[in-house]
C-alpha cells in the first residue's frame, strides 16, 4: 500500500512539473488564490492578450533544447506569440524548453512521423536530411557574420532550405548560434601555435579532421566536463562561442580567447510536413512570416548576449586575440582537405559562397 501511494505521489509530482514548465513557457504564473494569470509583458508569453478568450483551432508543440532565457528559446516564444496574434487566436503554440521533449536527433524523427509540430535545430544534426546542407558547417567558410547572413538570406540559403523538401520537414527560417572560436591557457597568434595542442571538441568526425589539419589533436569529452579538463590539464585548448565561454566560466581556466572564427553553424526553425499540410494557404503565410520575424528578433538577442559576455570576460582579465587576415587565410588553407573530403560534389557551391 505504501509503495502504491509513493508511486501515485511521484506521478502527481511529475504531472505538476510538466504543467509548471508549460505554464512558464506561456508566460503564466499562479496567483495566490490558486488561479492562473498570464503575464502579457513577459518575453516568455506566447499568448496575445487581444485573443486570449478565442478557442484555438490548433494547439501545436514546439521543441527547444536550450534554457528558457537563451536567445533561441526567446526566439521561439516570440514566434509563438506572433502566430497567435496574426491568426487571431486560432493557432496556439506551446514551447517546451531545456530539451524536455528529447534531443535534436529524436525530435527530427518525431517530426518526420508527425509526432512533433515545430523545432529549432542545429545544421550539424540536419545534414543527413539534406546532403547539400553539409556545406554550411564547413570551417572558415565565412569572412564574418555579415557575410554569412548575405548567403543565408539570399538565393543560396533559400535553395538549401528548399532541399529539405521530401524529408518530412519544412524549413522556415535561419537562426543564429554565434561563432565558435578557440580558447586556451596560452596565446595563439599564428598557425604554428596550434602545433601540439590538445583541443577539447564534441565527438565529431569533421572537427577531428579540422583540428588535425591545424596540427593539433582532439580530446572529445562532454560539455559539462570541459572546465575540469582545462583545469587539470587533460586539454590545453577548447572551442565555443562567447556566451558559452562566459556562462560556463571557462575563462577562469583559459585566459586567452582567440577570434579565429573557425565555425559559424547556422540553425533552422522547422515545421513537420504533416503539420504544414494541415494548414490553409493563409495559415501557412502566417507561420512563414512569423518565423522570419522571430529570426530577426533572435539574431538581435544573440548580438546583445555576445556583447554582454565579451565585456564580462574582459572585466575578468581575459585577453582577446584577433588573428590577422593573412593568418586567418593560412588557417583556412590548412583545412582545405576537409572541404574536399566532406563536400567533394559541392566544391562549386563552396567557391560561390566564399566569393559572395
Amino acid at each position: 500500500m505504501i509503495a502504491k501511494k509513493n508511486f501515485i505521489l511521484k506521478q502527481l509530482q511529475k504531472l505538476l512539473f510538466i504543467a509548471s514548465v508549460s505554464m512558464a513557457c506561456m508566460g503564466i504564473t499562479a496567483c495566490s488564490e490558486g488561479e492562473a494569470q498570464v503575464d502579457y509583458d513577459s518575453p516568455y508569453c506566447t499568448i496575445c492578450e487581444e485573443y486570449k478568450d478565442v478557442r484555438p483551432k490548433y494547439v501545436f508543440s514546439y521543441a527547444e533544447n536550450q534554457a528558457k532565457d537563451y536567445p533561441t528559446s526567446l526566439g521561439a516564444f516570440r514566434f509563438a506569440y506572433l502566430v497567435h496574434q496574426k491568426s487571431r487566436g486560432r493557432i496556439q503554440i506551446r514551447v517546451y524548453v531545456d530539451g524536455e521533449l528529447g534531443d535534436e536527433q529524436e525530435l527530427a524523427k518525431k517530426m518526420q512521423q508527425g509526432g512533433l509540430d515545430f523545432m529549432r535545430a542545429s545544421m550539424a544534426g540536419l545534414t543527413s536530411y539534406s546532403p547539400e546542407s553539409q556545406v554550411l558547417i564547413m570551417p572558415y567558410l565565412y569572412k564574418d557574420s555579415d557575410h554569412m547572413w548575405r548567403v543565408l538570406d539570399g538565393e543560396i540559403g533559400q535553395n538549401i532550405m528548399d532541399s529539405f523538401n521530401g524529408s518530412g520537414m519544412v524549413a522556415l527560417s535561419w537562426y543564429d548560434a554565434g561563432v565558435r572560436n578557440f580558447y586556451s591557457d596560452k596565446p595563439i597568434y599564428c598557425l604554428e601555435d596550434m602545433s601540439g595542442r590538445v583541443v577539447r571538441t564534441q565527438a565529431s568526425d569533421i572537427m577531428e579532421d579540422v583540428i588535425s589539419c591545424l596540427g593539433a589533436t582532439t580530446y572529445p569529452t562532454e560539455y559539462d566536463e570541459v572546465y575540469s579538463a582545462l583545469q587539470t590539464g587533460r586539454v590545453d585548448t577548447a572551442e565555443n562561442n562567447f556566451a558559452s565561454f562566459e556562462s560556463m566560466e571557462h575563462y577562469k581556466v583559459a585566459k586567452y580567447y582567440i577570434l579565429d572564427g573557425h565555425m559559424r553553424i547556422p540553425e533552422l526553425q522547422l515545421i513537420s510536413q504533416t503539420t504544414y499540410d494541415k494548414l490553409t494557404d493563409e495559415e501557412k503565410e502566417i507561420i512563414e512570416s512569423s518565423a522570419k520575424e522571430s529570426a530577426i528578433y533572435e539574431r538581435q538577442l544573440w548580438l546583445e548576449r555576445e556583447e554582454i559576455s565579451r565585456q564580462k570576460i574582459l572585466d575578468e582579465g581575459c585577453v582577446i586575440i584577433e588573428l590577422s587576415d593573412e593568418e586567418r587565410a593560412r588557417f583556412q588553407a590548412a583545412v582545405q582537405p576537409v572541404y574536399k573530403k566532406y563536400c567533394g560534389p559541392y566544391m562549386d557551391l563552396i567557391e560561390k559562397i566564399q566569393s559572395y
